[in-house]
């Protein structure tokens, strides 16, 4: 029996991927060079406002990881026609806006990991670094930028 395809996966998830959201400012959403494709930051769908540790509780900030893995893997798909073009997730980086006595910053970005995990399985295992911010663009509460290694769009 073959593996699953990616899309298969994302049904078998519930997973249903927006339109990718376009760049904030005057920057590209993607650019893909040597066989990698860098995406740039992504926040949450529905743009929430505030800090970790304030406004938000870490299952909060879990749920805002993960739905800005959703807006990065619909940057991914336009940007190589199929998420079965990725060869790998090389490293996830996650910024964290946060009071200064916030310390789970690990916890809630888990989030975005776990959805790639469940999306590409071993494919999914990455690098990931995480830091907190004192701010982040429009008040959001966590922004992720990525790193994969991509097979040309067919």
């Amino acid at each position: 029996m073959s593996e699953p395809t990616i899309s298969q996966r994302l049904r078998e998830l519930g997973i249903v991927l927006p339109a990718a959201s376009e760049p904030a400012a005057r920057y590209a959403n993607y650019v893909i060079a040597n066989g990698l494709l860098f995406v740039s930051g992504k926040g949450p769908s529905g743009h929430p406002k505030g800090k970790l540790g304030h406004a938000f509780t870490t299952e909060d900030g879990y749920r805002f990881a993960r739905l800005a893995g959703i807006e990065t893997l619909a940057v991914v798909q336009s940007a190589v026609g199929s998420l079965d073009n990725v060869k790998r997730v090389v490293k996830v980086q996650g910024f964290v806006n946060a009071v200064p006595e916030f310390e789970e910053h690990h916890k809630l970005l888990n989030g975005c990991s776990d959805l790639l995990l469940d999306v590409f399985g071993d494919k999914g295992v990455h690098a990931r670094p995480v830091l907190g911010a004192v701010s982040l663009r429009d008040n959001l509460p966590v922004i992720i930028d990525s790193i994969f290694e991509v097979a040309a769009a067919e």
